[in-house]
């Protein structure tokens, strides 16, 4: 099934839920009034979710209405926790070997992973706001998954049954912050400001045969300014899978249901899929002409994120934003 959440009811929107199509909806506040809601009883909201989805798909759910993306925001307009991974190790060996470093042995063997901000999502087509354009601009295109409670210390094969929706976000990073944040040896906070969801999340099993392994085997497809920019393979060059990645989340503390985890940046060793952030662009420029030539974002650039099915149907519906200034 497909859920996702109108900017209306409070600052954590109303439920709804999505027909596989993205065409039609209805509100699901009979059942639970908002998804992180449903996801603190999912045991039962579930179920009674699915029914309203096969409803809506057959058109026979009352209350049923046309959807404008517009009128969505993020699927979870807050959360309990975000932790974003960094699963994708070519784009640390691409990183690493444009300065000269190498990649220490452990990352083969341990996610990388840091506490991201959850206090706020984007919606899908909420504008990115940032003060500055000096501050390095970058969009990151990622898979994302939503877990009901996690114990603590699951193993990887119990961690996966506790994935329960699927989807995507732009990890907007602010590039020229990171190297003084990072150098202070405490990670990341002015660098990483909100990051916006797709408009649905949808159940692993509405991915079929594109959900194996704990891993989501399809193009991540990005756009700048219209133009082309990416098509990295999700499923390919994925170091841990996202059940390794929970499991790793939840080594000493169990994660509250609504938790988002993030696989990073989708980045191959084939370059030739393009890119899902400006910074993996730059450094790939860099190892091939000695210095990068693709600018961050600037205001009013747009930038696109999607992934479709194999008959070419949107399955999260599309992140569409606008890089603006703030206004003071």
């Amino acid at each position: 099934m497909k859920l996702g959440s109108l900017k209306e009811g409070g600052r954590d929107g109303t439920l709804i839920v999505v027909s596989r199509d993205l065409t039609h909806a209805v509100r699901a506040t009979g059942i639970a009034p908002t998804l992180q809601a449903a996801l603190d009883d999912w045991h039962n909201a579930a179920p009674r979710l699915n029914a309203l989805y096969d409803e809506v798909n057959a058109g026979t759910a009352e209350g049923r209405f046309a959807l404008d993306l517009n009128a969505l925001a993020a699927p979870l307009p807050r959360a309990y926790e975000f932790v974003d991974g960094s699963a994708y190790l070519p784009h640390v060996e691409r990183v690493r070997k444009a300065r000269g470093a190498e990649v220490p042995a452990s990352f083969y063997t341990d996610p990388l992973m840091y506490q991201a901000t959850s206090a706020g999502f984007l919606g899908p087509r909420d504008p990115v706001v940032v003060p500055s354009e000096d501050y390095g601009i970058d969009l990151e295109a990622e898979v994302l998954v939503v877990t009901d409670d996690v114990p603590m210390a699951v193993t990887p094969e119990q961690a996966a049954g506790h994935i329960q929706l699927v989807g995507l976000v732009n990890d907007v990073s602010l590039r020229g912050l990171i190297p003084a944040e990072l150098a202070k040896g405490f990670g990341f906070l002015q660098s990483k400001p909100r990051s916006a969801l797709s408009p649905v999340l949808v159940t692993p099993d509405e991915l079929g045969d594109a959900w194996q392994d704990s891993k989501l085997h399809l193009p991540m497809r990005t756009w700048i300014n219209g133009q082309w920019f990416g098509e990295a393979e999700c499923g390919v060059d994925m170091q841990f899978n996202f059940a390794q990645l929970v499991a790793h989340a939840a080594k000493t503390r169990p994660l509250t249901a609504g938790t988002l985890v993030g696989s990073g940046t989708i980045a191959n060793q084939d370059t030739a899929k393009g890119a899902s952030c400006l910074a993996e662009q730059r450094t790939v420029e860099t190892l091939r002409d000695g210095q990068p030539s693709t600018p961050f974002l600037k205001y009013e650039d747009t930038v696109r994120i999607e992934i479709t099915d194999a008959a070419g149907q949107s399955i999260f519906g599309a992140i569409e934003q606008v890089i603006a200034p703030l206004k003071r």
